[in-house]
């Protein structure tokens, strides 16, 4: 997952501007991502970075696939907001996830977004959740893509 382009310190505010701004009007993301934290952003890719928590797992103690699929789609947007610095990341029109593993509660994973390309209409993105292993992406937990609108 690790990608040879150096983060870039201007992107990297605005995502984290971008993400401040939005997270107070939205319950969901203020549940399960309240404290997730960036660690890389260039242009059309992101990187960050949460504890599993209590709140992120299901009842057989894994990562709950409904956090495996809101976090394909938030970094999707955040992909998007470091395409071009937008502050508008369009709606979501399909999103596709395919789970490889679990994590528990005291892991952490990385999250890593990436826009493939950014259109006056479409945006298309994929993510990446891995657990985190001696400080370096280790097995991956789920893969997604993520279409939106971004004609707004």
């Amino acid at each position: 997952m690790a990608s040879s382009e150096a983060s870039n310190p201007d992107i990297l505010s605005h995502v984290e501007k971008f993400w401040h701004g939005r997270l107070p009007h939205s319950p969901i993301y203020q549940f399960l991502l309240s404290d997730i934290k960036f660690t890389h952003a260039s242009k059309g890719v992101v990187r960050a970075r949460l504890l599993l928590t209590s709140n992120h797992i299901n009842a057989h103690g894994g990562i709950h696939g409904s956090v495996s699929a809101t976090l394909v789609d938030w970094v999707g947007g955040m992909a998007i907001a470091a395409w071009d610095n937008r502050v508008m990341t369009g709606v979501s029109t399909d999103i596709h996830i395919s789970y490889a593993s679990s994590a528990k509660c005291g892991d952490w994973i990385e999250v890593e977004g990436r826009a493939g390309k950014v259109g006056g209409t479409l945006a298309f993105t994929t993510a990446t959740i891995s657990k985190v292993v001696d400080d370096e992406p280790g097995p991956i937990i789920a893969t997604g893509s993520h279409t939106k609108f971004v004609k707004i």
